[in-house]
């Protein structure tokens, strides 16, 4: 846990959400700019995210254990080959959000499933992150802003189906009393889905340095690092702090591919994202809050 002042933990979890927000920007960055495929890709940020991972556990402690599980694993390798592969067609800012609102669908669907009851001003708050997300995903939609077509359809549909994984990873891991060690173990449990996919790029040598130097930043650092920083700075948040704090993700993926890799940031995008996210807000504040 990282203890100190306000200032200090704010600090650290805008260093957080910058880090979540990067994986977006720098796969986006790698399959569109540089010969990597999706594929070697997300081997190498397994690869990479397990090893920083297995060293940040090694520091704090005297005997490293891991944790995880197998299902766990699986569902972390769905997420990220469905994310390496929805970014070779999709722009930063519109993955994120995707991504962000199928792993909250998700998650409220389990509640529901469960049988979590939901206030009027939640199911209004469902209707609308839904509307806003099909308002992103229909091609008439555009109409407003010539020359920005629809996200790809194959391409959205891996990224919510992403989302689904990674909120099925959430979900299985929700009662972890060690985050870092369960985190560690699922991915050191992805490696031999890494090699796999590892092996055919290095035979077809599609593999250049700077695509690898952009999957080594987003699964030792975004991933890896990222992901230990949130669990440091997690416990001095609240449940509805924690909960908010992550619809910070698809603005700040958006304002990186802004800088970085040129991509707009249209009007309808912006209509979008509002309702996407002020949506969710409305649903996760009252339940966090409970």
């Amino acid at each position: 846990m990282i203890a100190g002042d306000r200032s200090r933990i704010i600090g650290w979890t805008v260093v957080a959400m910058i880090a979540f927000a990067a994986n977006s920007v720098l796969c986006r960055w790698a399959l569109d700019r540089t010969a990597i495929d999706p594929a070697a890709f997300t081997g190498i940020r397994l690869a990479s995210g397990a090893a920083m991972l297995w060293l940040c556990l090694r520091a704090g402690r005297p005997v490293a254990r891991v944790a995880g599980s197998w299902a766990g694993a699986a569902a972390l390798s769905a997420y990220a080959a469905a994310f390496s592969f929805a970014y070779v067609a999709l722009p930063a800012a519109s993955g994120a959000l995707l991504l962000f609102g199928a792993v909250q669908v998700t998650m409220i669907t389990a509640g529901l499933i469960r049988g979590e009851r939901l206030r009027r001003l939640q199911w209004l708050g469902i209707a609308l992150a839904a509307g806003g997300l099909v308002a992103l995903l229909a091609p008439e939609a555009q109409a407003p802003d010539p020359g920005v077509p629809a996200p790809d359809p194959v391409a959205a549909a891996l990224m919510l189906a992403s989302g689904a994984a990674w909120g099925a990873y959430s979900l299985i891991g929700r009662r972890s009393r060690d985050p870092l060690a369960t985190t560690a173990g699922n991915f050191i449990r992805s490696l031999p889905l890494a090699l796999l996919l590892l092996v055919p790029a290095l035979l077809r040598m599609e593999i250049d340095p700077a695509g690898m130097a952009l999957a080594l930043a987003s699964g030792a650092v975004a991933s890896g690092l990222g992901y230990a920083v949130w669990y440091a700075v997690l416990p001095a948040l609240g449940a509805a702090q924690a909960a908010s704090v992550q619809l910070s993700v698809p603005v700040i993926a958006a304002l990186g591919g802004t800088l970085l890799l040129g991509e707009a940031i249209t009007w309808h995008l912006v209509a979008v994202a509002v309702a996407v996210l002020g949506g969710i807000a409305l649903v996760i504040r009252p339940a966090a809050r409970g």
